[in-house]
């Protein structure tokens, strides 16, 4: 007899073996959570500002940052920045390779190198390797489909798949020659397939941990869908160790996104999570509105909560019952449900305070709980 298909979600593959490399404090590979990153948008030079976004970053959940290093005064920022941020920094460096050492002796807790447009990158690898084993710096390897080298572009026609990888293996070999195997790689492309299709292929042909994009991803929501489709991908089937959602949004945005994938697969602890209907023509109140205000009003709290906001009699008891804590609303009024059982019925008015109130509850509770 054939096996009948329940519908049930896949059970989600083993992690890739790889190997772990430390950024500063941060474990990357191996079996090492995935950790999540971003990139300040501000001119590296100005340090108080570049500062005070990395804390902004801190504080959404970023773990690694990088900024950008194209000028000679990006560079003599650097070592002001790595010593004074909360998380460690990456150097993002493009087109002159002096500022590969400039970050090194800065202190920076790693560098990324794009190989495609560095000046006579592979001339240099050996001193970079050296320099960088000295210091205990990663490198990380960041190929990249629109400066991919014009050797291999001439090669394959286009930015494949094929073409990404090769690039990345060609240069950890470079640095392999020189014993040198404190390697992060990237492969990132625009589209989803492409940059899927890479990272496969590259999780099969080296052991070194991987970080994720889907670069220049786009605005806000086009750039999200992009990345969680991608990162969904192939987070279950255990490649990537890092990743950065790549948004044309403030850089807080990305962290936030990225947490949120991370989350939805089971691979972070859930924090807040707001359970909402779509509403409907059931619907008795505007749940649109309510749950924004609910969102707005628990943003940042601290402790694992699931809030149910519901505004029908259909769905709404039922999901607000399952939730830690929900409200099931209509006819001008909610009843607040906490882990399973109504507490209270209150005016719609004071739906929100009240789930506030309780939120707030809860989390003396667990505070309390532990050891």
């Amino acid at each position: 007899m054939a096996a009948v298909n329940l519908g049930l979600p896949p059970v989600r593959r083993s992690r890739r073996v790889s190997r772990q490399v430390m950024v500063a404090n941060v474990p990357v590979g191996g079996d090492a959570p995935v950790s999540v990153q971003s990139m300040t948008t501000t001119v590296t030079a100005d340090v108080d500002a570049t500062l005070q976004q990395i804390a902004e970053l801190t504080a959404a959940g970023c773990q690694i940052v990088r900024v950008a290093v194209p000028t000679q005064d990006d560079a003599d920022a650097l070592p002001a920045i790595a010593a004074r941020s909360q998380i460690p920094v990456i150097a993002d460096i493009h087109f002159q390779p002096r500022y590969v050492f400039a970050a090194i002796r800065a202190g920076c807790a790693a560098v990324r190198v794009n190989p495609g447009n560095i000046k006579k990158f592979d001339d240099k690898v050996g001193e970079i390797a050296r320099a960088a084993a000295d210091c205990g710096v990663p490198i990380r390897i960041g190929v990249n489909a629109g400066s991919l080298d014009p050797r291999l572009l001439d090669k394959h026609g286009k930015a494949t798949p094929e073409a990404l990888v090769e690039s990345a293996l060609w240069e950890c070999s470079l640095f392999e020659e020189h014993g040198f195997r404190e390697l992060k790689i990237s492969v990132k492309h625009h589209d989803p397939q492409v940059m899927v299709a890479a990272y496969r292929l590259l999780a099969r042909s080296c052991d070194y941990p991987l970080h994720l994009g889907v670069t220049e991803a786009g605005p806000l929501m086009q750039g999200t869908i992009k990345s969680a489709v991608a990162f969904g991908l192939l987070l279950d089937e255990g490649i990537g160790d890092t990743i950065r959602v790549s948004l044309s949004a403030p850089p807080v945005e990305e962290v936030k996104v990225g947490i949120g994938i991370l989350e939805s697969l089971g691979l972070r602890r859930r924090s807040l999570e707001i359970v909402s209907c779509p509403s409907c023509g059931r619907a008795q109140v505007d749940v649109y509105t309510l749950a924004d205000r609910v969102t707005a009003a628990l943003d940042g709290f601290p402790h694992p909560l699931r809030v149910a906001v519901m505004g029908c009699v259909v769905n709404g008891p039922g999901e607000a019952r399952e939730a830690d804590l929900g409200v099931a609303s209509g006819n001008g009024k909610g009843q607040i449900f906490v882990r399973g059982e109504v507490v209270k019925t209150v005016p719609e008015s004071q739906i929100v305070e009240t789930l506030v109130e309780e939120a707030m509850r809860i989390a003396e509770e667990q505070e309390a709980a532990r050891p």
